[in-house]
């Protein structure tokens, strides 16, 4: 069950929403919203239900004995260990199994072979929800719940259970136990909703069918113009498609009273990787700043200490998004980049018009999307080769208008528009055009309406397209 699909939509948010409404008592609505929680990621996992359950279980325990016990670093780093273990066993286990064998095979021994093992949705991030649970429990920026329900519902709430945002602990500790639910909030978490939706359905779906074919093709076959083509049509994909969830998250909290964090700043304004980082993934930069590079020394021991923290944080961002080395080398390439930046290409660029600034970062971005995108190694090069490489490929037989139709090439130039920052531009330009006053009213009217008519539009292509995941769902 997809926020996407027709059962959420149509079924389970508005029983939810109904099943919350009609009981007052807090402690009563979080327990309707861990069953709908429950049963939401049931539907797809099904018994995987149960290793959230018990990875919930075992940190509230966690959580209570850092309260209580005076070995407090000793269950911190039990709880760390069993939560990195889960997620190395579940996520890693293959890629290592398949990166040691030939050193196995160097050394004339058998190599170790283990079965398939299933990568439960969502895995990356209730585990990292589970360790900021007890890291700022044991930092004391946040107490240790002593209702385990309330534990489990941080780990499992629905809106942001299998795609994130990442929630940090201590930023929602509180809203538990004290958050409202008011008609103001809901509008406004209907609101961002239906911008999410409309980001998934109306922009992203479409561009995939851009990326996917062309990034399907054989390397051969691929002209430059139509590999720069699959590039930036996965550019704007994977943008609208992550912050499309982000928002839905974002907005679903609201409705219920939860105040989640930003996800995206548009990124694609940015004007060098360090600012990219800052608008791009906002919770998966600010996990691992708190919880990784502070602790490593950050900044702090001087400029090779600091390089080597950046290249182990993107080394690890690169990885968490998938066991392949296809992500290793799309986070590697930001790290080289921001270690770059931090010597005397980033004063070149602080001196550079902002234009060339945003046209660098979103070169490297597109250079680096190819390696996320690509199914391995060997698929990435080729197609960088393809897109740089004058006369490669059959011109008359590949080329960018067969995969342009009309609507596809509409949503590919609005998602242009808006990722590049065009409706800050509308905006301005409307505030300075309408007198304050009468502005905000016709503003205020006009975004109510077109937002009804993007939901209508977003139900009719539900209701008429096949099964979209979202992108981030298998990370």
């Amino acid at each position: 069950m997809v926020f996407s699909s027709p059962v959420f939509l149509f079924l389970f948010l508005p029983i939810v929403l109904l099943l919350v409404a009609l009981v007052r008592d807090r402690g009563a609505q979080n327990t309707v919203l861990l069953l709908a929680s429950l049963l939401f990621y049931a539907w797809g996992e099904g018994a995987f239900v149960l290793l959230m359950l018990g990875t919930a279980l075992f940190n509230h325990v966690c959580g209570i004995l850092l309260d209580r016990t005076g070995s407090r670093k000793a269950v911190l780093a039990l709880a760390v260990t069993v939560d990195l273990g889960t997620l190395i066993w579940f996520k890693y286990a293959m890629f290592i199994v398949e990166a040691v064998t030939p050193v196995f095979t160097w050394l004339g021994r058998p190599a170790p072979h283990i079965d398939p093992v299933h990568l439960p949705i969502g895995v990356s991030f209730f585990i990292f929800h589970s360790l900021s649970y007890v890291v700022d429990i044991y930092r004391r920026t946040a107490p240790a719940q002593r209702v385990p329900g309330i534990t489990a519902l941080y780990i499992a709430l629905f809106p942001q259970l299998v795609a994130g945002p990442i929630i940090r602990y201590h930023d929602v500790a509180d809203q538990f136990v004290d958050r409202v639910m008011n008609m103001e909030g809901f509008a406004w978490g209907v609101r961002r909703f239906i911008v999410g939706l409309a980001k998934k359905i109306l922009i992203a779906d479409l561009c995939a069918r851009i990326a996917d074919p062309v990034f399907a093709l054989p390397s051969a076959d691929l002209t430059p113009a139509v590999a720069w083509l699959g590039a930036v049509a996965y550019a704007v994909q994977i943008y609208f498609d992550f912050s499309g969830y982000s928002d839905m998250a974002i907005g679903l909290g609201r409705m219920f009273g939860f105040h989640f964090l930003e996800n995206f700043r548009r990124p694609y304004v940015a004007s060098s990787l360090r600012d990219f980082w800052k608008r791009w993934h906002i919770s998966l930069t600010n996990f691992f700043r708190d919880y990784l590079y502070i602790p490593l020394g950050g900044n702090r021991r001087g400029p090779a200490r600091t390089y080597a923290n950046l290249l182990i944080v993107f080394f690890l961002t690169g990885l968490w998004h998938g066991a392949s080395w296809n992500f290793v080398v799309w986070g590697m390439i930001h790290g080289a980049f921001m270690l770059a930046e931090r010597t005397g290409w980033g004063r070149v660029l602080d001196k550079l018009p902002r234009i060339l600034g945003r046209v660098y970062t979103m070169f490297v971005v597109l250079l680096a999307w190819v390696f996320f995108r690509a199914p391995d190694l060997g698929a990435a090069w080729a197609y960088l080769d393809g897109m740089f490489t004058i006369g490669h490929g059959n011109a008359a037989l590949v080329y960018p208008a067969y995969y342009l139709t009309h609507d596809v090439a509409l949503a590919l130039v609005v998602g242009l528009f808006g990722g590049l920052g065009g409706y800050d531009v509308l905006v301005r330009w409307w505030r300075r055009s309408e007198p304050q006053a009468r502005g905000m009213r016709l503003a205020g009217i006009s975004q109510d309406l077109g937002l009804l008519l993007l939901f209508v539009f977003c139900a009719m292509a539900v209701a008429t397209r096949t099964f979209d995941p979202f992108i981030y769902f298998r990370f």
